[in-house]
């Protein structure tokens, strides 16, 4: 298993520089002056100018992303041109936030497809499963704005079940309760999309383990049908659909964007917006970065997972 670990260190690093050198370069090919949205418009060309050296940006790309991965290599991630902070302490206190919704909608969607995804299997082309492929397919369909603003329509404004956004509620004290209660929107609306997605391939794959000549032996020996789900056919059935969930991960931090931009929820998305407002090229850089390390964990993990869950699969 450690020689397998660090073999898969070993390709994901250059994958990781290769992810910094294409966003670098594409960062200073959009139009847009960073110095632009940092000083007074009165101020002259030659105030201006200053600023540029002083940021660094009166030099050419590729020595810019140099000395930034010279940083990298020291374990900075250089400093907001807007405000001067460390990109490390802004990215840190936003991880967090991002972190706790993306996980919880990613339990969510996994909590609503598994059983979905077993019982349509089990009862196909009956009204179950019409009515649950009609969900995934809105799931699938429906954007994520979309389902922000009727979410907080019917359950904030109209039913007043549920608070509009933030994480707590203004005056209050906080707590996990009241957290929870400002999580659960936007979790749920993240939630809806995987969950539609995972169910039909929960579905597809069950229904091919479910047409195994071990499960019909199963059957045959009398053990009751929900040991043959549970012990025989939902453990080979997972291994696609853990696949799936390392492929989920980049895009529940893509709709954590808006997400968080509707909900007000103070994570990486709401400051990746920020920073592309701001032409904040550093900060910008710092989540990218960090988003890709994270879908890179996602998907090792993902793969120890099959270990786990088929024991003919080794990584020796």
């Amino acid at each position: 298993m450690a020689r397998y670990l660090v073999r898969r260190l070993l390709i994901t690093l250059p994958i990781l520089l290769g992810i910094t050198v294409l966003s670098y370069f594409i960062m200073a090919l959009t139009p847009g002056d960073p110095v632009q949205m940092l000083i007074d418009p009165q101020m002259t060309q030659a105030d201006r100018e200053i600023r540029r050296r002083a940021l660094g940006l009166d030099e050419p790309a590729y020595i810019r992303y140099l000395k930034w991965l010279n940083e990298l290599a020291h374990g900075n991630l250089g400093y907001s041109f807007s405000s001067g902070v460390p990109v490390t302490r802004r990215v840190g206190e936003r991880i967090g936030p991002t972190l706790t919704l993306t996980v919880t909608a990613l339990a969510l969607s996994y909590l609503i497809a598994l059983p979905t995804g077993i019982l349509v299997a089990v009862r196909r082309y009956s009204a179950v499963d019409y009515a649950a492929t009609l969900f995934a397919f809105l799931g699938i369909s429906l954007p994520t704005f979309f389902l922000g603003l009727v979410g907080i329509y019917v359950f904030a404004l109209r039913l007043r079940w549920l608070p509009t956004g933030g994480t707590m509620t203004l005056g209050g004290e906080g707590g996990l309760f009241d957290l929870a209660l400002h999580l659960l929107l936007p979790a749920s609306v993240l939630a809806v999309a995987g969950a539609g997605v995972l169910t039909r391939y929960v579905r597809s794959s069950m229904l091919e383990v479910l047409g195994q000549d071990y499960v019909r032996t199963a059957r045959a020996k009398g053990l009751a049908e929900l040991l043959v789900l549970r012990r025989h056919a939902l453990r080979n059935a997972l291994i696609p659909v853990i696949t799936l969930a390392g492929l989920q991960i980049p895009g529940l931090l893509a709709g954590a964007v808006i997400t968080e931009q509707i909900f007000e929820w103070p994570g990486m998305g709401r400051l990746t917006i920020e920073a592309i407002n701001q032409r904040d090229y550093p900060v910008l850089m710092g989540i990218t970065l960090i988003s890709a390390v994270l879908v890179a964990v996602g998907n090792l993990l993902a793969d120890l997972a099959y270990a786990y869950v088929d024991p003919r699969i080794h990584y020796e």
